[in-house]
């Protein structure tokens, strides 16, 4: 080998490590960026699941501490209430700047509230605390039967009113004078929505028929961007298989993104006699569906909806 060939090899070796290390860098850097992205994006629902336990181990420290029993119907038990709503209120005021509208909606007596949900139901959270710090009541929720199966959990879903959802379960609430809040999507709606806010109800029309024998109005309820701030990588054929196939909401939500969020509570649609369970269900499914269409862009942007939220900031300072 010559010693110009032997020059020329080592300058092409040269470059081509020179190349690596250049590239090898952005990769790494690509990466990194990506992985916080990632971790960004799961740890905030993470973040909600974890103070749901906070508010439970809250209230299992209150009873300890107040020698209370487990009647958790009783009033001895609305300031520990009213302390974990503040905090879930105060939550909802500074990351996604939570209003609530049209609670004159709301009747001072029984109700049965029909939501559309969430990819993770916070904003129902947020109303809550909110409908309890402004009211003093407690709105009975019914939710699916996994978070049953949660350890831990139990003094949460007990002062907050959640039930299992059966038929018997929600007539007693209703006729003890309280608030109830269904979804019926309920999981479904949560993994297979999307960003243009269908309903997922199938036919169900169970809530009409508690409605109707309780002769209580049904009352229309979604939350702006709700959408936007949460969503699921569950609108697949494989996750809708294996949710099907095991009950439990395995596809993870991400997101957590500190959009604006505004819950609005429609009018009330009045106890009917004469109108049977399935065209209830109908009308109920027509009246959130022109709430939503109201107040919602569609499909949601998750840019629009931070620039709502950045504008409302701009507009208070």
């Amino acid at each position: 080998m010559t010693y110009s060939t032997y020059f020329a090899s080592q300058v092409e070796e040269w470059t081509f490590l020179k190349c690596l290390e250049k590239y090898f860098l952005y990769v790494v850097i690509y990466l990194a960026v990506l992985v916080v992205v990632v971790m960004v994006l799961f740890i905030i629902p993470l973040c909600m699941l974890f103070f749901l336990y906070v508010s439970s181990f809250f209230f299992l420290i209150y009873q300890r501490t107040h020698k209370l029993q487990e009647d958790y119907s009783s009033k001895r038990w609305d300031s520990a209430r009213l302390i974990v709503a503040n905090k879930w209120d105060g939550l909802a005021r500074f990351w996604h700047g939570y209003e609530l509208h049209g609670t004159e909606n709301l009747p001072d007596g029984p109700g049965l509230i029909i939501y559309y949900h969430g990819a993770i139901p916070v904003d129902y959270m947020y109303f809550l605390s909110r409908i309890f710090i402004l009211k003093h009541r407690v709105c009975y929720s019914v939710a699916d039967n996994f978070l049953f199966r949660l350890p831990g959990l139990k003094p949460l879903i007990e002062l907050m009113g959640i039930m299992r959802g059966t038929k018997e379960e929600c007539l007693n609430a209703l006729k003890n004078g309280h608030l109830v809040g269904i979804s019926p999507g309920g999981v479904r709606e949560a993994l297979f929505s999307d960003q243009s806010y269908k309903l997922v109800w199938r036919k169900r029309k169970g809530f009409a028929e508690v409605a109707i024998d309780a002769k209580v109005p049904i009352i229309p309820m979604y939350t702006q961007n709700v959408r936007e701030g949460f969503r699921t990588l569950g609108n697949t054929m494989l996750a809708r298989w294996l949710y099907e196939l095991v009950r439990w909401p395995i596809v993870p939500p991400y997101g957590g993104l500190p959009v604006k969020f505004r819950t609005y509570i429609g009018e009330p649609i009045p106890y009917d006699p004469n109108i049977t369970a399935v065209e209830l269900a109908k009308k109920t499914k027509s009246a959130l569906q022109s709430l939503i269409k109201m107040h919602q862009q569609i499909p949601g942007n998750i840019c629009n909806a931070l620039k709502e939220r950045l504008h409302e900031e701009k507009k208070k300072d």
